[in-house]
């Protein structure tokens, strides 16, 4: 045979050989891009164009389940793997309608209480097992200085007048969470929560109000070192409250999580959770309107501020010492 027709022979079975693989190659490629279109279009319709944090990249696709052992009380407390926390997430169940549970009262959360009865309310207990020097206090338990770095900026204080104690699950969402549905008294332990070291936090006023009641799908904290923790925290306070995420909030935890290679949060106990009716809301204890920050005494309590002591406290004049006994907004 010519040497031409030969190479002519040879180039056309080589084409008929190639086609089929380039015919298969893009149609798995036409596939593959249909399905990520479809769970994009599906994810913005189900999340209604709902913003996202910066530097939080949203998975297209659902991870697959983990084969992991879910969390339990005992074996896992002290684990620090990233695992351990996607399994917990796992068991939260999904609630996409969180607003739809109105009614919700921070006064019902009841911050801060001196559970133990020993003179130091749940803001000044956090304060002085947060501290990393010694605290001072003044009147009954009033905690004035120490030092404190706050988590989510990196900034270190040393008056703790600059600190807010942050519910690291904010009482809205939690109400929204599946608070709405517990008895006074769950509310209050979760309110004051001082068995869990994660529960409540010493942190910047400033990064405090800015965070405000945001899940993490709309919020991290300024320190992208503390990304992996921050997400595994919030996991672990709802895994213990038995609360509900919504589909972005766990689409952003999970890849946060899937992320990292470690994490420093224990896992918790599960609290106790009882169900009841939300209680009848009271009108605020009535000072006049002279504070200039907060207007009444129980919103005062409830930013962590109070009580107020007199000849110390130049807020003292803010308010009516009712009882005549030289404290307010005790």
């Amino acid at each position: 045979m010519p040497t031409k027709k030969r190479l002519w022979l040879g180039g056309t079975i080589a084409v008929l050989i190639l086609l089929p693989v380039v015919s298969i190659g893009s149609a798995f490629n036409a596939v593959q891009s249909m399905q990520t279109a479809g769970t994009v279009e599906s994810l913005e319709k189900a999340l209604g164009g709902t913003e996202t944090p910066v530097d939080i990249a949203l998975p297209t696709e659902t991870p697959e389940p983990s084969t992991t052992a879910p969390a339990t009380q005992s074996a896992q407390l002290g684990s620090s793997s990233v695992s351990t926390f996607l399994s917990m997430l796992e068991q939260l169940p999904t609630d996409d309608a969180p607003a739809s549970h109105t009614g919700y009262n921070r006064d019902y959360f009841n911050a801060w209480i001196d559970a133990d009865g020993d003179g130091c309310n749940t803001r000044a207990e956090v304060l002085m097992m947060e501290s990393q020097a010694a605290v001072t206090t003044r009147g009954s338990c009033t905690v004035s200085t120490g030092q404190w770095t706050s988590a989510y900026d990196g900034v270190t204080l040393t008056d703790a007048g600059g600190l807010d104690i942050d519910h690291f699950v904010p009482l809205n969402e939690a109400w929204g969470s599946g608070a709405y549905g517990w008895d006074s008294a769950t509310r209050v332990s979760f309110g004051n929560d001082l068995g869990y070291d994660a529960s409540l936090l010493a942190v910047t006023a400033s990064s405090n109000r800015s965070k405000s009641d945001k899940d993490p799908a709309q919020w991290m904290p300024a320190s992208h070192g503390y990304f992996c923790d921050y997400a595994a925290t919030w996991v672990a306070v709802k895994w213990r409250w038995s609360l509900t995420v919504d589909s972005l909030e766990r689409l952003t935890l999970q890849s946060v999580l899937n992320g990292c290679s470690n994490v420093n949060i224990t896992v918790p106990e599960k609290a106790a959770v009882a169900a009841g009716a939300a209680p009848e809301a009271v009108a605020p204890v009535s000072d006049g309107v002279l504070d200039p920050n907060y207007g009444t005494c129980s919103v005062a309590q409830a930013n962590g501020a109070g009580p107020y002591y007199q000849g110390v406290d130049p807020e003292y004049a803010w308010y009516r010492d009712r009882d005549k006994d030289g404290v307010v907004c005790e």
